[in-house]
């Protein structure tokens, strides 16, 4: 494979993964519906129909002439092969194209249906042209070329590697070769030990590597429907020894991968296995609080954690870092189309006859929400051109789902309908209700300019829910790369601002911008809430919490 075919797929894979929004579903059913609104419309209006059919005549007519100015968006990758705008044959096929699918979202546009039915006509739309764009033919001109530079051997590989997912992976286009990877081997390989366990999570203590280190620890609380080792993938990506370099000493939650028996597992049970943990942190550290960081699910765990804290007086919390992390669900997303009380009755419904909510499938439907970056570029690299799918640690881990309880999963939908943080005591969790006005805890939120699963905006809102200090930082870039974002990528860039306006934009507006990485803004503010130095300890755990298991420990090889 060529480098730079491998380097777009993975920039692709890396703007779009960790896209497992657990609470939207997008059912066949409904985009049937869809489907079927868009088929009536065209009956109902002839006349609308028929003017855009002339129209559409029009277009192709000057495209057969080669008087079409029409040509693909600077940014769409598919068409970058110059055979697309030199080669007379081919730019009139990929103009008709263009003018067919242009014309259809046109008409859908200017029909007398209601907004939502117009959006969700979009998409359905969009579905099937993107399907049917003529690079995902055998005429692909980098298809046609692979095939006479070798042979003919692409199109049996091609098909090969058809064969191969038809039966392993439910006939969706491998995103990554999984064999090329192993956890505890070539990702989450810093050194550490399990120095508690119970049936929800292990505690893993990473070994220090500086002389002296900070008092206060850090506990880090990964997403739920992910592996936690996103936060120690290779050592350059390591977000955990990065905090070790920088003399903190550091804890990670590794959630258990739960069954059909787990299916009562909630958001308090979540929490209550949390607060096991922090205990033992404190324990074995000796420090009366602890700074946490939650990322995406994880981030509303650690929420509802320090809301449950501050209702009972309790100060073990000192500081919190929120990572991509929605707490107002207001969300104006794509996302959220097909969202109503009857999608998410039955996703809740489904889940409940199941125990848990399968991480595969939510994979699935959030690439049918991507088709162009999730599923056809794999389509291209895999069948027409005969490739292997990549080799990327970000993919393998993003493809290492895990599974929802039923009852989390049921607290989730009942978060996004109702909205309940954004109300004193709404939501209760472990007996207590929740109110963040009175979470004094600093707060450090960071959120992403491209990110479309936690869009920033929503994140910034959910940031200004708290009582205490809150810094909110914007990074360049999508939901994945907010989190993977270390020291020395001349691309990194983010923005910071001291002030909290009611407006995201106005804080936009007004904010100071910085190249490089978050990682060292964030480290001087982690710092700052860290405590003194002192010696680091010459061993993990304590008398009461033995070091077992060495790091990625057990419940991370659990499928």
């Amino acid at each position: 494979m060529s480098n730079k075919n491998n380097d777009d797929l993975q920039r692709q894979a890396s703007e779009n993964t960790l896209g497992l929004n657990p609470v939207i579903g997008l059912r066949r059913k409904d985009l049937l519906t869809s489907a079927r609104m868009v088929l009536r419309q065209a009956i109902r209006q002839p006349l609308h129909s028929a003017k855009h059919v002339a129209h559409f005549g029009m277009e192709l007519k000057d495209v057969i002439f080669g008087k079409s100015s029409l040509q693909p968006e600077n940014d769409d990758r598919r068409f970058h092969d110059p055979a697309w705008s030199q080669n007379p044959l081919y730019r009139r096929y990929l103009q008709t194209y263009l003018a067919w699918r242009k014309e259809l979202h046109d008409w859908i546009d200017t029909s007398n249906l209601s907004d939502q039915d117009i959006s969700r006509g979009h998409f359905v739309i969009n579905l099937m042209t993107e399907a049917m764009a003529p690079t995902n033919t055998a005429a692909n001109p980098a298809a046609v070329k692979r095939f006479f530079e070798t042979g003919g051997k692409s199109l049996l590989d091609g098909l090969s590697n058809l064969a191969k997912d038809m039966v392993n992976n439910g006939g969706m286009p491998s995103q990554v070769n999984m064999d090329a990877f192993e956890v505890g081997k070539n990702l989450g390989t810093s050194e550490g030990a399990v120095v508690f366990r119970n049936d929800v999570l292990e505690l893993i203590q990473y070994r220090p590597i500086t002389e002296q280190v900070l008092e206060k620890p850090l506990l880090v609380v990964p997403p739920q429907i992910n592996k936690f080792y996103v936060f120690d993938l290779s050592p350059e990506k390591s977000l955990a020894r990065f905090c070790l370099r920088s003399n903190v000493q550091t804890f990670i939650v590794s959630w258990r991968n739960p069954t059909k028996s787990q299916r009562e597992w909630g958001l308090s049970t979540y929490i209550d296995a949390l607060k096991e943990a922090v205990d033992v942190v404190l324990a074995i550290t000796g420090s009366k609080d602890l700074n946490m960081l939650g990322a995406c699910s994880g981030g509303i765990t650690c929420t509802a954690l320090v809301g449950h804290y501050a209702a009972l007086g309790e100060k073990k919390v000192n500081a919190l870092t929120l990572l991509v992390s929605v707490l107002d669900t207001t969300l104006d997303t794509q996302v959220a189309l097909f969202v109503d009380e009857q999608t998410l009755e039955a996703a809740k419904r489904h889940s409940y006859q199941a125990g848990v909510l399968e991480g595969r499938d939510m994979a699935k439907v959030f690439a049918w929400m991507r088709p162009n970056d999730l599923i056809w570029n794999y389509w291209v690299n895999n069948y027409l051109l005969g490739n292997e799918p990549p080799v990327f640690d970000i993919l393998f881990w993003n493809n290492d789902t895990t599974r929802l309880p039923a009852a989390f999963h049921g607290d989730l939908i009942e978060l996004f309908k109702n909205n309940p943080l954004l109300r004193p005591d709404a939501l209760e969790v472990c007996g207590t209700p929740i109110d963040l006005k009175q979470v004094t805890t600093d707060i450090f939120s960071v959120a992403g300019t491209a990110d479309h699963i936690t869009p920033w905006q929503s994140c910034y809102k959910s940031a200004q829910l708290f009582g205490g200090k809150v810094e909110f930082l914007l990074s360049n870039s999508g939901h994945i790369q907010s989190i993977l974002n270390p020291p020395g990528n001349p691309k990194a860039r983010y923005m910071t601002n001291s002030e909290m306006p009611p407006s995201a934009l106005d804080w936009q507006e007004n904010s100071t911008k910085h190249t490089d990485s978050w990682w060292l803004y964030w480290q001087t503010w982690l710092a700052e809430r860290s405590g003194k130095l002192k010696k680091a300890p010459a061993n993990l755990g304590n008398k009461a919490h033995v070091a077992g298991a060495a790091a990625p420990g057990t419940y991370v090889h659990e499928r």
